[in-house]
């Protein structure tokens, strides 16, 4: 009898169990470089909305780092830093995000954030796969599986920004437009570039001044004078203008770019090391 009653939902006196009610705190992302799989913050937060739903969970807020790169580290995402004090202060059970590689394509960071989530108690779940439990040292294959997928995952995508890298080189080497603002008395339509007209008639204008000896910083008083802009729509400068009408100015302000993009990377990279090493100490 006590089996028939276990069974039955009709039984006098007994209620069918619900599933638990959480507050959960939805943590969305895209980076800098743009998204490969074009999955946007607003496509990211109809798939949260709709799993919350579906499972009777309460969003109580949701934290959002726009234009933010997956290895950027946890102190340097405003919007996972809320969500994870917001979990720490108790006020949500849990964290929600579409997957695990919108918490960080590193997976040095993605793990540091788990282990903040469960370190307080609370739980962490995803649209794509449901709760991720915590670590158990009787089952060490859950988290061998949860972090071979995440490095699985990383390696894709460095396969694909590979790939669209080596894409750029070969159209450029190739005499075509792959990236980057077009020169001056260039635009890009479609993917190509082509004359503009207005501009190269500047630049005509310009070389002829050059080759009737007016100087660098005289062209360009005669454009600001004229009130002709930029290609950026400023103010014409003697560097700028040299840029324009010497090939070895030209050459030289290329390398001076790469040379600072190099040093930013490396100074970034650095940073982030001081940053561990304080937090190790």
């Amino acid at each position: 009898m006590l089996h028939l009653c276990q069974k039955s939902s009709t039984v006098p006196g007994m209620t069918t169990p619900h599933p638990e009610r959480l507050r959960l705190v939805m943590y969305i992302r895209v980076s800098t470089a743009g998204q490969l799989d074009g999955y946007g913050l607003e496509a990211q937060e109809k798939d949260c909305r709709r799993w919350a739903k579906k499972h009777g969970h309460k969003l109580i807020k949701v934290c959002t780092d726009g234009a933010v790169s997956g290895k950027t580290t946890d102190d340097e995402r405003p919007g996972l830093t809320e969500a994870l004090g917001i979990i720490a202060a108790g006020d949500a059970d849990g964290i929600l995000a579409p997957t695990l590689d919108r918490l960080a394509r590193e997976l040095t960071v993605q793990e540091a954030a788990l282990s903040v989530i469960w370190a307080y108690g609370r739980r962490a779940f995803t649209v794509d796969h449901g709760e991720h439990v915590p670590d158990d040292e009787d089952d060490p294959m859950r988290k061998f599986v949860r972090q071979v997928m995440g490095a699985a995952a990383d390696l894709e995508r460095g396969l694909i920004a590979k790939r669209l890298r080596n894409g750029r080189k070969t159209k450029a080497a190739a005499g075509g437009y792959a990236y980057g603002a077009p020169a001056y008395g260039q635009r890009a339509e479609d993917k190509t570039l082509t004359v503009d007209s207005n501009e190269a008639a500047v630049l005509d204008q310009m070389r002829t001044w050059q080759a009737e000896g007016v100087s660098i910083r005289a062209i360009a008083d005669r454009l600001n004078t004229a009130g002709i802009p930029t290609k950026r729509g400023g103010r014409w400068h003697p560097t700028t203008v040299n840029r324009l009408l010497s090939p070895d100015a030209r050459a030289a302000a290329r390398q001076q770019s790469a040379q600072a993009r190099a040093a930013e990377r490396e100074q970034t990279k650095r940073q982030r090391a001081d940053r561990i090493l304080h937090r190790l100490t």
